[in-house]
């Protein structure tokens, strides 16, 4: 039997071609069909083999006969009459399957390895879970943690996307794109700044919160070239593009430098620096600006000395001059530990953790509106400490050599008792 039209085997060659799939990969995946549809027929072997001829056309089913070992030890031809019939059925299951199968490898070989890439995709439908991006042969999935807070996508639109992850599903690909990944703004950069693709600028470091501000640090290898100028462009318009396509984000480009001390200044522009204090030890730098330069460096909510400390990678304390000066004239003293208890009376008392007698809310009271020789607060003014404020957990001053014990009464305090606080004496 069981010849098959040649032109079958033209019309398989003809698939294979137009598909990029062999065609002994099509005739293997047609026996073992075959081979199980033989096996549900009534009084099949239990072992089979199926051959294809290719040149002749001819399908024969062999029955086999297995040892333990799994040798075959006897064979015989177990064509069914009408297995021509059945071939043909299978054939056109198996070759559309395969067909799907090769199409969902080239789609996923295509966009293999691309993570880091930026496409360009077709909006097709959004929800509060997802958006799906039309790429043309594939659709890419923007989930909602890889979306910018407050962005509203319409149905159609055009939208650049930055590719994080490219999976192999038994459906076919399944690419997941971000619009808040930092590397979109890197991308974005490299297509409207021939200075990047070429190499002569780099990008060194990059910061950025989604929606609202960009920080990204460059670098150029060639000396006649400006970085920063290279990537805003002739009255800003290499940088306008980047922030139209993500839709009124600011971006800030700052010069990188190897040097961690004008690289901080750099990563807090606009605002102006006056010093720079690194502390390697705890990786902290401490910024010191002009009082009106305050707001500013620290920017709306936090957001320009946030940026600023993941761009650099130093954690930036950012003081007014004013706010040092205060600092530096307060240091070598300090307040008296301690805390405040119940004794045995009832009342609230001072214990300081010196040891030594403890001293009550009316003592230190009493201290406190003798002046000079009262304790002083933070602000310079004589402390008012009542009952009421016992109750809290703030310690009042003591000197920086004393024994951290207050006196018990106004005499004692006459005979040269006194408290300093981080202001001095009050």
């Amino acid at each position: 039997m069981n010849k098959t039209d040649p032109d079958f085997f033209d019309a398989l060659a003809q698939i294979a071609r137009d598909k990029g799939i062999a065609v002994d990969t099509l005739l293997d995946a047609l026996a073992n069909a075959l081979v199980a549809a033989y096996k549900r027929r009534p009084g099949s072997a239990e072992e089979a083999v199926v051959t294809i001829d290719p040149d002749s056309g001819e399908i024969r089913v062999y029955g086999q006969e297995l040892d333990e070992d799994g040798n075959v030890v006897r064979e015989w031809d177990d064509t069914p009459s009408d297995f021509g019939r059945i071939a043909a059925q299978t054939a056109k299951q198996v070759i559309l399957q395969r067909i799907r199968e090769a199409e969902r490898d080239l789609k996923y070989e295509e966009y293999a390895g691309r993570e880091g890439d930026i496409v360009t995709g077709i909006v097709q439908q959004t929800d509060n879970r997802y958006t799906l991006l039309d790429l043309g042969k594939v659709e890419a999935l923007l989930p909602q943690a890889e979306q910018v807070p407050y962005e509203r996508y319409e149905h159609g639109a055009r939208l650049k996307a930055y590719i994080v992850e490219v999976r192999k599903t038994t459906k076919g690909p399944q690419i997941v794109v971000s619009r808040s990944h930092p590397g979109l703004v890197k991308r974005l950069f490299e297509l409207e700044v021939p200075e990047i693709s070429s190499g002569v600028v780099e990008f060194r470091a990059a910061a950025r919160e989604p929606g609202h501000r960009t920080k990204i640090a460059v670098w150029s290898n060639d000396p006649n070239v400006d970085p920063v100028g290279a990537c805003v462009g002739a009255r800003g318009s290499r940088v306008r593009m980047v922030t139209n396509e993500l839709r009124g984000e600011r971006i800030d480009v700052v010069p990188f430098s190897d040097d961690p001390v004008e690289f901080i200044q750099a990563a807090l522009q606009p605002a102006r620096v006056r010093e720079v204090r690194l502390d390697d030890e705890t990786g902290t730098a401490t910024v010191v600006v002009s009082d009106y330069q305050l707001s500013l460096a620290i920017g709306k909510e936090g957001q320009n000395a946030r940026l600023g400390a993941r761009l650099t990678g130093w954690r930036i304390d950012i003081k007014s001059e004013t706010q040092l000066a205060e600092e530096e004239a307060g240091y070598g003293e300090e307040w008296a530990e301690g805390e405040w208890v119940e004794n045995e009376a009832g009342e609230m008392v001072w214990q300081p953790a010196e040891g030594g007698e403890a001293v009550s809310a009316a003592q230190w009271s009493q201290l406190a509106s003798e002046g000079s020789e009262g304790p002083a607060t933070t602000e310079g003014a004589a402390a008012t400490v009542t009952a009421d404020a016992a109750e809290s957990s703030t310690p009042p001053a003591a000197a920086a050599e004393g024994d951290g014990a207050a006196a018990e009464s106004e005499e004692a305090a006459e005979a040269g008792a006194e408290a300093v606080s981080p202001e001095g004496s009050a």
